[in-house]
């Protein structure tokens, strides 16, 4: 287990979020979080589309799970909750992938259990997916690519941007100094 190891990862959908953090996770016996899991209120209507818990009611569920875990790799696309946890992170890693390659990984996505009750389920959000995953650099939210860079440039600690799905063997280190 990686002592203290914590590790936000971050990026658009399909950007490989999921894959990285599992990877990690196993690899070096890091509690994973998705955040997707903590950001929604639960749908109790079909077809109404789901809305976002407060940023406070996310806050104390973080901290539920930071406090009970040492070492975690939490991943999403929320530039609000990284915020929270930018102070307790000592990684970070920027999934910035072409958005053709992010559509590719949308389409091929294995089935989230976590987030729906059947793969069928999952693919029939694959069309607003997708038009999600278009508009990242026109996007001006908490999910846009302006948002992740600007919450990657101001980090502080070990950080690492990819620009192509890589292996996970590689931790992140520190930005060399210009």
């Amino acid at each position: 287990m990686s002592l203290n190891r914590r590790v936000l990862v971050f990026g658009n959908s399909g950007s490989g979020k999921s894959t990285l953090s599992k990877s990690l996770s196993e690899q070096e016996g890091l509690a994973h979080l998705d955040l997707d899991t903590l950001a929604w209120l639960p749908s109790i209507v079909d077809n109404v589309p789901p809305q976002r818990a407060s940023l406070k009611e996310s806050s104390k569920k973080l901290k539920a799970f930071t406090s009970e875990h040492e070492a975690w790799v939490i991943e999403g696309c929320y530039t609000d909750l990284l915020d929270l946890l930018s102070n307790q992170a000592t990684d970070i890693i920027f999934m910035n992938l072409d958005t053709a390659k992010c559509i590719e990984n949308a389409k091929n996505r294995p089935w989230e259990p976590h987030k729906y009750e059947s793969k069928t389920a999952q693919d029939k959000n694959l069309d607003m997916l997708i038009s999600w995953i278009e508009q990242y650099t026109t996007r001006d939210d908490v999910f846009s690519y302006q948002s992740h860079k600007s919450f990657y440039e101001g980090f502080a600690g070990n950080k690492i941007m990819y620009e192509v799905n890589t292996p996970v063997s590689t931790a992140p280190q520190k930005e060399p100094s210009l």
